[in-house]
This record gives structure tokens, sequence and C-alpha cells, in this order.
């Protein structure tokens, strides 16, 4: 019986190295390394991408984080990870659960992922996922980003047709416009220029004035 439960020990102790990634082995106190590999662990058996979260501790180390703020930060994320899984399907791709999560936790709602991913089908749900998080990231109201990239999905938006849009509003705002301002009216322009299919633009962006082709910017004092 004793051999047994040493040979169960030894089986336990390979499957937790194994469980253990290479790159924080030896660089956490205890406490904190079974913490990890417990939210790793988990991760795993929830069919979760496990990179995000040794990202975010090799990030909280490299700040210096506290061991307490890095676990929080992991549970946080870890969440985050299996709403954008909900929310997405059990068979989307682990990229596009990554951009859903950011997605998440930049304000988004479940609702309005499930809508993407509804209407892309199989395009792809990375680039506009990611475009939604950097518009919020750059002062666009969360509810506005969504609206503008759930009503270009809904007009069959290409990836190029989003970071475009990204790199337009990105200088608008540079430029002095207001970053809802300018996601809104960069959104209605490639309504106009046909990427809608005749939907029209989404609810709280105005029909474009044929000489207003962008973002109007605020005179300087």
């Amino acid at each position: 019986m004793r051999h047994f439960l040493l040979f169960g020990l030894a089986l336990a102790s390979a499957g937790a190295l194994q469980a253990q990634d290479p790159r924080l082995e030896g660089r956490l106190d205890p406490t904190t390394q079974a913490a990890v590999t417990g939210l790793l662990d988990s991760a795993r058996a929830a069919g979760l991408p496990t990179e995000p979260i040794v990202d975010k501790v090799l990030e909280g180390m490299t700040k210096r984080a506290s061991p307490d703020r890095i676990v929080a930060a992991l549970r946080t994320l870890s969440t985050a990870l299996r709403s954008a899984r909900v929310a997405l399907g059990p068979g989307a791709p682990e990229g596009d659960v990554i951009a859903g999560a950011s997605a998440l936790r930049a304000g988004a709602k479940p609702e309005t992922l499930e809508r993407i991913s509804g209407v892309r089908g199989k395009a792809g749900l990375s680039v506009p996922l990611a475009v939604l998080s950097d518009l919020v990231a750059r002062g666009v109201p969360v509810d506005t980003a969504a609206t503008v990239i759930v009503h270009l999905a809904q007009g069959g938006a290409t990836d190029a047709d989003y970071t475009g849009l990204e790199r337009g509003v990105a200088r608008d705002i540079g430029a002095g416009a207001p970053p809802g301002a300018a996601a809104a009216i960069r959104a209605r322009v490639a309504v106009t220029e046909g990427q809608s299919n005749g939907n029209g633009p989404p609810p709280g962006i105005p029909p474009k004035s044929p000489k207003e082709p962008r973002a109007k910017i605020p005179a300087r004092p």
C-alpha cells in the first residue's frame, strides 16, 4: 500500500511540474506559484488559452507588482476568458477568445460579442474585437465603439476596413476631435462607401453630409 501511495504522489508531482510554465519556474514564491498553477490548470481544463495568463504573470513581475495584485489580476483575466468562451462558443479559436476577453475587460458586453460572432460567421473576430478594445482605450465610449463594430460587421466589413477605421479615428483624435465623434463619423463614412450593404447608419450615428468626410476638429483657442 505504501508503494502505491508513493507512486501516486510521484505521479501527482510530475503532473504539477508538467502543468507549470517553464518561464515561471523558480520565479514565484510557493504560495503565488500554487495559485498560478491552479489557475493555469483550471484554464486548461475549461479549454481556455493559457498564454494570456502567463503573459499577465510576467507583466506583473516586470512591474514588480505584489503577489496579491498579480493573483487578483489573473483571476479577473480568467473570468474574462471564461465569459468570452461562453459568448463565442466552444469552437471559437483561441485568438478570438483572447480578443473577446480584452473587449470584455474594456467594458463590452457579452451580448456584443455574440452579435459580432453571429454576423461574422467564419470570418474571424480577433481584428474587430481588437479594434473595439483600441477604440475604448482611445477614449471612445464603449457603447459607441460597440455600436460601430457591430454595424460594420452587419455590413460585411473586412479586417482591412476595421484597421482602416482604427487608423482614421486615431488620426482624428490626434488632430483634436472628440473620440466619440471621431469614431461615429468615421463609421458613417464607411457606411456611405458601401460597407453597410444598405443597412443604413447604426443607431446614434447621424446621416453623413457629403461635405464632411472626417470628424470636425474644434478650433484651437
